[in-house]
């Protein structure tokens, strides 16, 4: 196999030589994401000819002793189970670590040093990527230092990215303070907010589907779709982050980012090319038309819920309150269900729900387009149970694809209707897995495009959206409204039905 390092194959032509920075080396997403995605776009021939890798964190550690923890890693969690000697052997050799403090501006001399050095050594100037891999209370902080030793200027020859990793904020307050802070430090164009979900395969397929097929983009609006379902569901329990999701709860970990980015993909207009701004801007569009719920009707639009005890997969789990590390007090949700509508030409009156929960039945991520039922029914003598309407879904995960209910009529000599279904799966459709998130993410990165990363005012507008729910269930000028139990295994508290069915009359989608 040829040396990805050494012979720059056709895919990765276009990259600049590029020195990868990884703040928070010694952490959990280092080790299970970004050094597995690393290693998987070495064996598809991806990485940049002349590519080194940095990991920086506090803990004192030689390049030797990174670099065997960081094959044990992949090893674990790499899609790609069985190592090709030749291939870590080389990324190995480019890996180094560097221990620095982060508030300690002495450190990042030595940092920069150790950047130029590899610089030199390949004889060429490129990408500087600093990937902020730590705890968000370090991402100002990180930055002022980077920007301090000169490591985030720019020139014609040399490029510095900074990508960060969500929570972007807390509130919209603190996520307005950040991206002044940031921007202090670098430009817009510089900062690449990740989320891990735009680097999805059906995620970005969604946007193929609608606008590279000519029959399903002139019936997607509101004359022919009767309402949009986004579910985030997820089978486990808060487990080691306790202490950090009992300060954030379900709305903030994953309604306010990988949900209404969702949303977003499905409510866009044509953008004007597949290129970074006019992408983002058509998204901002949409989370700027979607109605705010006014602070009086936070109670009737949202369901929140907190799990109980209860059992997953034929296993006994505790509940919220009974989970490590968490105030027994708590009034955190780990489940919401709520109700947008976009005030636009295309959307006008189409409900979009979306709900995300753990300790549910099931882990599945999946956003299923519902559209009205035939005008007149032509068989009107048949059961009316057997007919329902059409539904395209995208499975975000697992088992990635697309599938479309769509009625027929069953063999026999019985006219009669029958629900089935079009499937599209990755496996079984390319004959490949398709690749981790992360590695997409952060080719994107290298090569500058931002078209998967959110922009600041995107970030902003999604705070603003949800900015009277936290107010209410804060008690802010109204009664907050009560946090529903719910088994742990079940599709989260009844209340998320009656929602839906006092807008629809119809349940969630069986998923």
């Amino acid at each position: 196999m040829e040396n990805p390092f050494r012979t720059a194959g056709k895919e990765n032509t276009e990259l600049s030589p590029c020195t990868l920075v990884i703040f928070g080396a010694t952490g959990d997403l280092t080790h299970r994401k970004l050094f597995p995605a690393l290693y998987n776009l070495a064996i598809d021939g991806l990485l940049p000819t002349h590519f080194s890798t940095i990991g920086v964190a506090r803990r004192e550690l030689s390049d030797s002793d990174f670099r065997s923890d960081i094959a044990g890693s992949i090893k674990k969690f790499s899609r790609r189970k069985n190592v090709e000697p030749s291939i870590w052997n080389d990324l190995e050799k480019h890996t180094y670590y560097v221990e620095c403090p982060f508030d300690s501006p002495e450190h990042y001399l030595d940092l920069k040093k150790k950047i130029e050095e590899l610089e030199a050594q390949s004889g060429m100037h490129g990408n500087r990527m600093f990937y902020l891999a730590t705890s968000p209370d370090y991402f100002e902080v990180i930055s002022k230092n980077l920007a301090s030793v000169g490591l985030l200027d720019q020139d014609d020859r040399q490029k510095s990215r900074v990508v960060v990793e969500k929570p972007f904020g807390h509130d919209l307050d603190s996520a307005r303070e950040l991206n002044s802070a940031l921007l202090k430090c670098m430009k817009e164009e510089q900062i690449f907010r990740i989320d891990h979900y735009l680097g999805k395969e059906t995620v970005q397929n969604l946007l193929v589907f609608r606008f590279s097929n000519g029959f399903f983009e002139p019936i997607w609006n509101h004359k022919y779709i009767h309402h949009v379902e986004i579910s985030v569901c997820e089978s486990i329990g808060v487990g080691g982050r306790a202490g950090y999701f009992d300060t954030s709860g379900i709305l903030r970990d994953i309604v306010q980012n990988h949900a209404l980015q969702l949303l977003c993909l499905v409510g866009l207009e044509p953008p004007v090319a597949f290129e970074a701004d006019a992408v983002r801007d058509e998204k901002v569009k949409v989370l700027r038309s979607i109605r705010r719920i006014p602070l009086d009707k936070v109670s009737s639009q949202v369901v929140r819920g907190r799990y109980q005890s209860g059992s997953v997969d034929g296993k006994p789990v505790v509940g919220y309150l009974g989970e490590q590390d968490v105030d027994p007090n708590s009034t955190t949700e780990t489940y919401v269900a709520m109700q947008f509508l976009i005030d636009n030409w295309r959307w006008a009156g189409v409900p979009f729900f979306i709900r995300a929960g753990k300790r549910l039945a099931k882990r599945v991520t999946e956003i299923s387009v519902h559209f009205k039922e035939v005008p007149h029914l032509l068989f009107k003598d048949l059961d009316s149970k057997s007919w329902k309407s059409n539904v395209l879904s995208f499975r975000i995960q697992p088992d990635e694809g697309i599938s479309f209910k769509i009625s027929a009529k069953p063999p026999g000599p019985k006219v009669a209707i029958q629900s089935v279904n079009m499937d599209f799966s990755y496996g079984t459709s390319f004959g490949v897995e398709p690749p981790e998130a992360y590695e997409r993410l952060l080719l994107d990165a290298m090569k500058g495009d931002a078209t998967l990363f959110t922009r600041n005012d995107e970030i902003e507008q999604a705070w603003d959206l949800l900015e009277n729910v936290f107010k209410s269930w804060s008690g802010e000028g109204t009664q907050p409204p009560p946090v529903y139990g719910y088994e742990s295994g079940s599709w989260g508290p009844p209340a998320a039905d009656e929602l839906l069915q006092k807008y629809i009359k119809k349940s969630w989608r069986r998923i």
